[in-house]
C-alpha cells in the first residue's frame, strides 16, 4: 500500500456539501509565506506560533494535533481567528472528529455579526451534527441538525444546499413528507451542482435511499470521451478501483481487475479504474499497453483530487463495491478477493431488473387491454 492507510467512508452527504459548509477552504500548503498575517489569520505573536505549529502538523498529516493547535491559536487570538476556525472545522469533519467540529462551529457562531455569517455557521454546525448522527446512528443528532438547518435557512435563504442536507436529516428521522419537501425545494432553487441535483431526484423517488450509506455523487469524462455519473449508473453494480502507474501493488492487482471486467462483461456491472497519476502521457501509455479496455479516468489531483477526496482515499490500491442502488457495500485496501461479493450483487441487480421488466410488461398489457375495452 502507498500513502498511509485508507480511512473508511463515513457519509457522502456531508462530503457532497462540505465545499459549501467550509468555503473558502485553504490547504495546508497555503501557509503564509511572509511574517505579515493575512486577513483572518491570528495577529497575536503566541497565536501566530500555534497557528504555524498547526500548519506543520497538518503538513505532516497529523490532523488531531493540527485541530488542537488551530483551536489554541484562535483562543490566544481572542477568539477572532476565522482562518483558525475554518481550518479546524474542515479537518475535524474530514477526520471524523465531529464533537470538535461542533465546538468549532459554536465558537464561530459566537463571533458572527451578520445574518449571513450566522446562517453559514448554523449550517456548519448542522453538517457536523448530521455526520455525528450518521456515524453513531443516533436520532438526537439528526433532530439537532434539523433545527440548525432550519435556523440557517431562516437567517440566510441563499444557502440552497441546506435544503438538500435538511432533507437528509429529516429522512433519517422518518419524517418522509417533510424530507421530500426539502428535496423539492432544493431542486426548485438550485441547478448549480448537476450531481447533487440528480441525487436529490433519486431521493424524491425513493426516500429510503436518503437513509442509506450511499456512494458520493460524482461525474467525470472517461478516457474515450464518455460522460459518466454515479447516479446515472443506477441499476448496475459498480466496482471502483483507485490506482496509479507508479504503485507496485496496483500493477500486481491489475490482472485481477482485468479478469473481473472480462468475467462480468455483458452483466449489470461496471468497472471504473480511477488513476491518481499526475503524468497524463504516462497514464495513457500504460492503459493502452496493458489492454485496460474498461472505464478509465485520471483524477489529476492525485490524493487531493475531487473523487479521491470524496471517497477518503489515502492509500492505493483501494477498491469500492457499490450496489445497483448506489449504496456503498465494501471498501478494500489492496487486492482483496471480492468476486464472491460481486457475484451476489450482480445476481441481485439482474433479478431486480427482471422483475421491473416483467412489471412494466404487465402494466403495458393492462393498459392495452383497457384501451381495447374502451373502444368496444
Amino acid at each position: 500500500m502507498f500513502r498511509g492507510s485508507a480511512r473508511c467512508l463515513k457519509s457522502c452527504i456531508a462530503v457532497a456539501l462540505l465545499s459549501l459548509a467550509t468555503a473558502p477552504v485553504l490547504h495546508a500548503t497555503d501557509a503564509p509565506k511572509s511574517d505579515a498575517p493575512k486577513p483572518g489569520e491570528p495577529t497575536n505573536p503566541k497565536a501566530r506560533k500555534s497557528y504555524a505549529s498547526a500548519i506543520d502538523w497538518e503538513n505532516h498529516r497529523n490532523p488531531i494535533a493540527a485541530i488542537s493547535d488551530y483551536r489554541k491559536a484562535n483562543k490566544l487570538d481572542g477568539g477572532h481567528c476565522t482562518e483558525c476556525l475554518d481550518r479546524a472545522f474542515s479537518l475535524a469533519v474530514a477526520n471524523g472528529q465531529y464533537k470538535d467540529a461542533e465546538d468549532v462551529a459554536r465558537d464561530w457562531l459566537s463571533i458572527s455579526a451578520t445574518n449571513t455569517d450566522k446562517g453559514m455557521n448554523h449550517y456548519r454546525l448542522a453538517v457536523a451534527l448530521q455526520w455525528h448522527g450518521i456515524n453513531e446512528k443516533k436520532d438526537k443528532y439528526f433532530a439537532e441538525s434539523s433545527e440548525e438547518f432550519k435556523t440557517a435557512l431562516e437567517l440566510e435563504p441563499r444557502l440552497v444546499a441546506a435544503h438538500f442536507a435538511y432533507g437528509v436529516s429529516l429522512a433519517h428521522l422518518h419524517q418522509d413528507d417533510a424530507a421530500r419537501a426539502e428535496f423539492t425545494a432544493y431542486l426548485e432553487r438550485s441547478k448549480a451542482d448537476p450531481d447533487l441535483h440528480m441525487r436529490a431526484k433519486r431521493y424524491l423517488e425513493r426516500i429510503e435511499l436518503a437513509r442509506a450509506k450511499m456512494a458520493p455523487p460524482f461525474s467525470f469524462t472517461t478516457l474515450d470521451g464518455k460522460n459518466v455519473s454515479m447516479d446515472g449508473l443506477a441499476g448496475k453494480v459498480v466496482l471502483i478501483d483507485f490506482w496509479a502507474t507508479w504503485c507496485g501493488p496496483c500493477r500486481e492487482a491489475l490482472p485481477h481487475i482485468r479478469n473481473i471486467a472480462k468475467k462480468f462483461d455483458g452483466q449489470p456491472l461496471v468497472v471504473i479504474s480511477i488513476s491518481l497519476d499526475k503524468d497524463e502521457a504516462k497514464w495513457k501509455d500504460f492503459v493502452a499497453k496493458n489492454g485496460m479496455t474498461w472505464m478509465q479516468y485520471r483524477n489529476a489531483g492525485g490524493f487531493d483530487g475531487n473523487i479521491a477526496k470524496q471517497f477518503s482515499v489515502t492509500a492505493i490500491p483501494a477498491t469500492f463495491t457499490i450496489d445497483a442502488d448506489g449504496v456503498l457495500e465494501d471498501q478494500h485496501v489492496g487486492d482483496a478477493d471480492i468476486e464472491g461479493k460481486l457475484k451476489k450483487l450482480v445476481a441481485r441487480a439482474a433479478e431486480v431488473a427482471r422483475q421491473q421488466s416483467a412489471h412494466e410488461s404487465t402494466d403495458k398489457t393492462a393498459g392495452t387491454g383497457k384501451s381495447f375495452s374502451t373502444q368496444n
